[in-house]
């Protein structure tokens, strides 16, 4: 049976694998990610990186355990659309990030239809349990 659970766990995913990726390879990721003229690969952008990564983890945990109900689907939905803007000025109008960072434009599409999904097949209103 699809339960709201299901676009909820799945809106994790992104959060979970690209910042656990920030967190373990940082090098890598600003390698991949930052325009050369932009890269710093050093101590302390590795160190940025990682703090982001973790931070992406821990708001993957949050999402994934989290009790969503139509408002969160449809608020974080709404949050997520400056990111699409961000994502074009970064990557055409001033490329810090390079072509490869459509990852992350494509990452924030897949989170909007499982918002637009959540939110179809969320109750309207949050149900007590005790779980």
């Amino acid at each position: 049976m699809l339960t709201p659970l299901w676009p909820q766990r799945l809106l994790a995913l992104p959060f979970l694998i690209l910042g656990a990726w920030c967190l373990v390879a940082p090098h890598m990721v600003e390698r991949l990610g930052i325009s050369p003229e932009y890269q710093h690969l050093s101590t302390t952008s590795a160190l940025l990186m990682g703090c982001f990564g973790a931070q992406a983890v821990l708001g993957g945990l949050f999402i994934a355990f989290s009790r969503w109900t139509r408002s969160t689907f449809l608020i974080y939905g709404a949050a997520l659309l400056p990111f699409f803007w961000f994502n074009y000025y970064f990557v055409f109008v001033v490329p810090v990030m390079t072509r490869l960072m459509a990852i992350d434009l494509v990452s924030n599409l897949f989170m909007l239809g499982l918002c637009v999904w959540g939110y179809r097949i969320a109750p309207r209103a949050l149900v007590a349990t005790d779980d």
